[in-house]
């Protein structure tokens, strides 16, 4: 992001998509090799009509864009936007408003403040923000339980078995490294299908990360994009650096 010495010059180099994939790749792949987001193989090709890299590794998401696995990745707003507002972000030591982004980049307030809080997540937390290393998931069901509540209630409130009337959360934890605190991330789940898991694994978790799990169907298939590993809970709840939680 250097080389530029004021927002005008950035705004205009990043007008140009070529630029913008040039950083870009420069940013995601020091070595200047592209790698598949979703299985980390280097067998790519780049497809520039469609702007988007191919993988010839076999998985069901063979193609992938520079947005693909990055900060990015589940926004509309074009690179030749969240570029310039990186160089702003970084640049001014003094720390710059949504009011003042939105200006200068020629985007709504709100649209500013999404930029910024995303841009200083990812700078603070290092690299894509993604949790990566050794990886714990978990998605319990959070609620009273029964014998707690008084007759009434109980009768309105609970209607079956389970999990039925309580609430499906996932929790996933990056174990602490390098004498670092571990990071946590929790978020609460429609359901528990495999499309609900997947989905949200694939929005906290890097590609290619050890990621541990209970033996739910719905983590099946994750092996294909990371090293997943599993602990039977009918069995045992640790078994050598996985030490699995139990469900509330």
């Amino acid at each position: 992001m250097d080389g530029f010495n004021t927002l005008q010059e950035a705004i205009v180099y990043f007008s140009d998509f070529e630029n913008c994939k040039r950083v870009t790749v420069q940013l995601r792949w020091p070595d200047g090799v592209a790698k598949c987001p979703h299985c980390g193989s280097e067998k790519v090709a780049w497809l520039a009509r469609a702007r988007v890299w191919k993988c010839y590794a076999k998985h069901e998401r063979p193609t992938f864009t520079l947005k693909t696995g990055t900060i990015f990745e589940d926004s509309p707003i074009g690179l030749n936007k969240w570029l310039p507002a990186l160089w702003l972000v970084v640049n001014c030591k003094n720390g710059i408003s949504s009011c003042e982004t939105a200006r200068d980049l020629g985007v709504t307030q709100k649209t500013a403040w999404f930029m910024n809080h995303r841009l200083r997540f990812a700078l603070t937390e290092g690299g894509s923000g993604l949790l990566t290393g050794e990886v714990e998931a978990d998605e319990p069901f959070i609620g009273g339980k029964a014998r707690n509540m008084h007759a009434s209630k109980r009768a309105r409130r609970i209607t079956g078995t389970a999990g039925k009337d309580k609430t499906a959360v996932m929790g996933i934890l990056e174990r602490g490294k390098d004498g670092k605190p571990s990071k946590i991330r929790t978020s609460i789940l429609p359901n528990r299908r495999k499309e609900a898991i997947h989905a949200e694994v694939r929005k906290h978790v890097e590609a290619g990360s050890a990621l541990y799990s209970d033996a739910l169907a719905s983590y099946n298939d994750l092996e294909r994009e990371y090293a997943h590993q599993v602990i039977d809970h009918a069995v045992k709840y640790a078994e050598g650096r996985w030490n699995g939680s139990t469900e509330t």
